[in-house]
């Protein structure tokens, strides 16, 4: 028993690496990986289920961490104060076996869906900035949690990883995301008072959307629109100047005429979110690249690849092995189960 090998295919040290390059790459790659660097023949089989079964154990362990936080049995976070801590949050489609859809309407009317959101947080410090005043983030300082889960159970896991990283003790504190309204609700629930801040970016693609719509096949016409609001108003914070141009719009054509005023509505809905020129004086990120570019490091690159499909339990538990891994954790997790 203490060298963890009754009733295993494979012992504890075969099994860490295995878990390591299942949650690198395809497992079908790690097999071949396996024998390539270790000369050790496995089956694609023994990488996908050890891999999984480590993720699923790492998830049941963050599981029981949120049921105790439920519960404000939070252990309490010592150490320096935090001059400034951002969380971040978005989802991003993963695609699923056709059993893990059943009952979901498609992105198109009519059409079943074919993924499940998988959500994803990251959390973060700021020290300083560049000379133009350009916020810098701290190096190695982004922590990551994620799954494939209802907006109320995410929100408890990423406020226990911001917990986990000194939200308490964080002199400053700031939500990104983008216009999704679970993050809002997220962010009212479980971070109250920290600034927050709508990406700037996706803010322009709603511009974007208007432009689209009001200049159909006129890319010239479009980008002149664009020009002028987004420097007018947008960039510079002018919201409720935005919303009135906005809303003073004519169109023949009801639809365009709805899609305009659904704009306006998201314009004005999150107004002080977009305060971007009074970001930038607190030397403040206004762009949620971060967990943009996480989405993809965390769960496209390896669980949106070419012909996969995946359950919602084995996908959740390669997220949690990726997070744990990229986090820096899972020395950690592996020493403490082999002290188990």
């Amino acid at each position: 028993m203490e060298l963890d090998i009754v009733d295993r295919e494979v012992s504890p040290g075969v099994r860490r690496m295995l878990a390591v390059v299942g949650a690198a790459a395809p497992f079908d790659h790690g097999r071949e990986q396996m024998q390539a660097l270790a000369g050790l023949k496995v089956t694609t089989k023994a990488v996908e289920r050890t891999a999984e079964a480590i993720g699923a154990d790492i998830a049941k362990g963050t599981q029981q961490e949120i049921q105790r936080a439920r519960q404000l049995d939070l252990p309490l976070v010592v150490g320096e104060g935090v001059p400034l801590l951002y969380v971040q949050m978005d989802g991003t489609g993963v695609p699923v076996v056709n059993r893990e859809t059943v009952g979901r309407q498609g992105k198109m009317e009519g059409q079943p869906a074919h993924t499940r959101e998988a959500k994803l947080g990251c959390v973060f410090t700021q020290t300083t900035w560049d000379k133009k005043g350009y916020p810098i983030r701290d190096p190695d300082s982004t922590t990551y949690t994620g799954a494939i889960e209802t907006a109320e159970e995410f929100g408890k896991r990423i406020y226990l990883e911001a917990w986990k990283r000194g939200w308490s003790r964080a002199k400053k504190k700031v939500v990104m995301g983008d216009g999704a309204e679970w993050i809002w609700n997220l962010a009212e629930q479980y971070f109250p008072g920290a600034v927050q801040i709508v990406d700037l970016y996706h803010a322009r693609q709603h511009l974007w959307i208007v432009a689209r719509r009001l200049h159909p096949h006129d890319e010239t016409s479009q980008k002149c629109w664009i020009k002028a609001h987004q420097r007018r108003s947008l960039d510079k914070g002018k919201i409720e100047k935005l919303v009135l141009s906005l809303r003073t719009i004519a169109s023949t054509h009801p639809e365009v005429a709805e899609q305009i005023r659904t704009e306006a509505d998201y314009f004005e809905r999150n107004a002080e979110r977009m305060r971007y020129p009074q970001f930038r004086r607190q030397h403040l990120f206004v762009g949620s690249g971060v967990i943009e570019a996480g989405c993809k490091t965390v769960i496209g690159s390896r669980l949106k690849q070419s012909g996969m499909f995946w359950t919602v339990r084995g996908a959740n538990a390669i997220v949690a092995l990726r997070s744990c891994h990229l986090n820096g954790r899972f020395e950690d997790y592996w020493e403490a189960r082999r002290a188990a």
